[in-house]
C-alpha cells in the first residue's frame, strides 16, 4: 500500500528524526555533532594514515587537522593526489610490499583504511610495531559468520579464510580476509591493536550510491518503492561520526575491538529512515511499501537495488541489528539524519555532467522502478486482474 506521511504520524512520531535543523541538534537521543569533542590535550599527535584520499580518510584527515595533530599519509598518490597539499606524503604500493618511505619513522599512532589482503597487514603491522605505540585497522561488521544473531556484539563467531595466504579477498573470502587482517594486527600489537568495525558508512564523497540513491530518488519526487515491512531495521554512519570516533579512540590511547554503525545507538526502522531523509527535501513525494516476497518474485534485490535494507529473514536477521553501545559508551557520536541527507545532496550537486548522467551504482533505475510498481498495483485486490 502507499503511506501517506498521516499514516505515518500515525504510526508514530518517526519522522522527528528527519526534521531540517541546524548541525548539532539533538534528535531522537541523538548526540550533537560536536559532542565528546574535548581538548587535544598537551600534546598534538603524530598520526599515520594508511591511505588517506578516498572516502573515510579525508573525513579522518579534515577532524585530525582541525584538533592540531600532525598527519602523514601513506599511499600510490593516485586517488585524489591533490587533496591536503600541506599534509605530508609518503609514497609506497602495498600491493607490492614498497614500504620503504615507511622505515626508520615514528609515530603515535597508525590509522589503517587501505588493507583488505591479510599479507598486507601482517607486513605493515611487522614493520610498524617498534615505531609506532598504537594501530588502529579499519574492519568490517562482514567478519561475523552468523547474521542470524539479533543484538550481535563483538565476541560473536567470525568467518574464517580456508586460504590464509590467498589474496582473492573479495565476494565469499571477503568477510574471512578482515578477520584474518584483524588477527595480524592483535598479534602484532596486543593491547596497543584498535580494531573498528563499521557497517554501511554514507555520506559526503561515497562512490559507491549505496545510501546517495535514497536523497537523490526521494528529491525526485513522486511515487517511491519502498522495500519491505516499513518497521525493518537499517543501520549507516556518517563517514565523518566514524571518522572522529576513530581519532578520539588514537587520541585516548583506547583498545580492543568496536562495532561502528549507526545513526542512533539502536537499529533505525527503513520507514524512520525514508521518511527523515523525505523530511529534509521539498519535492512532492510518497511511498508505496512492496513486501519482500514480492520484490524477490519481481528480482528486485536488497542490498543492490534497494540501498540499505536487507529483509531480517532467512538468516539476515541480525544483519541490521549489530550492538554498538561498547562503540557509544567509549564515545561514538551521531550528528542528525538531517544533517547527512543534506550534505549527501549538495555533495552529489557538485557532480561532473557526466557522474549526474551516468546510471548510479546502487539503487534501481527509474524505469525498472516504474515496472515493478505497475506490476505491484496490478495484483488482485490492488486496482489489477
Amino acid at each position: 500500500m502507499s503511506v501517506s506521511r498521516r499514516d505515518f504520524v500515525r504510526l508514530g512520531a518517526l519522522g522527528a528524526i528527519g526534521a531540517s535543523v541546524a548541525p548539532g541538534a539533538t534528535l531522537l537521543g541523538q548526540e550533537p555533532a560536536g559532542a565528546a569533542r574535548a581538548s587535544v590535550g598537551a600534546r598534538a599527535k603524530r598520526i599515520l594514515i594508511l591511505g588517506g584520499t578516498s572516502f573515510l580518510g579525508p573525513a579522518q584527515v579534515e577532524y585530525l587537522l582541525a584538533r592540531g595533530h600532525e598527519v602523514t599519509l601513506f599511499n600510490r598518490g593516485r586517488t585524489n593526489p591533490d587533496l591536503f597539499p600541506g599534509v605530508e606524503r609518503l609514497v609506497g604500493d602495498r600491493s607490492t610490499a614498497e614500504l620503504d618511505a615507511l622505515r626508520g619513522r615514528e609515530w603515535d599512532a597508525v590509522i589503517d583504511n587501505s588493507a583488505t589482503v591479510p599479507r598486507w597487514v601482517r607486513e605493515s603491522t611487522a614493520l610498524l610495531r617498534d615505531q609506532v605505540e598504537h594501530y588502529l585497522y579499519v574492519s568490517s561488521i562482514s567478519v561475523y559468520s552468523d547474521n542470524s544473531i539479533v543484538g550481535m556484539s563483538e565476541d560473536a563467531p567470525l568467518h574464517q579464510l580456508e586460504d590464509p595466504d590467498t589474496e582473492d579477498v573479495f565476494g565469499a573470502n571477503y568477510g574471512g580476509a578482515k578477520a584474518l587482517c584483524e588477527e595480524h594486527t592483535g598479534n602484532a600489537f596486543g593491547d596497543r591493536a584498535i580494531v573498528v568495525r563499521p557497517g554501511l558508512i554514507v555520506g559526503p564523497r561515497d562512490g559507491t550510491d549505496r545510501f546517495t540513491y535514497w536523497p537523490l530518488r526521494i528529491e525526485r519526487g513522486g511515487e517511491i518503492l519502498a522495500p519491505g515491512d516499513p518497521t525493518n531495521p537499517v543501520q549507516f554512519i556518517d563517514v565523518r561520526d566514524l571518522g572522529e570516533f576513530m581519532v578520539r579512540l588514537v587520541e585516548t590511547g583506547a583498545s580492543g575491538v568496536y562495532n561502528a554503525t549507526g545513526p542512533l545507538a539502536r537499529p533505525l526502522a527503513i520507514e524512520e529512515m525514508l521518511y527523515g531523509i523525505k523530511a529534509a527535501t521539498d519535492t512532492p513525494s510518497g511511498f508505496t511499501w512492496v513486501p519482500a516476497d514480492f520484490l524477490a518474485s519481481q528480482q528486485v534485490r536488497p542490498w543492490q537495488d534497494m540501498p540499505a535494507w536487507v529483509p531480517p529473514q532467512e538468516g539476515m536477521e541480525g544483519f541490521s541489528q549489530i550492538d554498538v553501545s561498547r562503540a557509544v559508551n567509549a564515545g561514538m557520536t551521531f550528528r542528525p539524519l538531517a544533517v547527512t541527507t543534506e550534505d549527501t545532496l549538495a555533495w552529489a550537486r557538485g557532480w561532473s555532467e557526466d557522474r549526474k548522467s551516468s546510471p548510479l551504482r546502487f539503487g534501481i533505475t527509474a524505469e525498472r522502478e516504474s515496472q515493478v510498481l505497475a506490476a505491484w498495483h496490478a495484483g488482485p485486490g490492488r486496482g489489477g486482474g
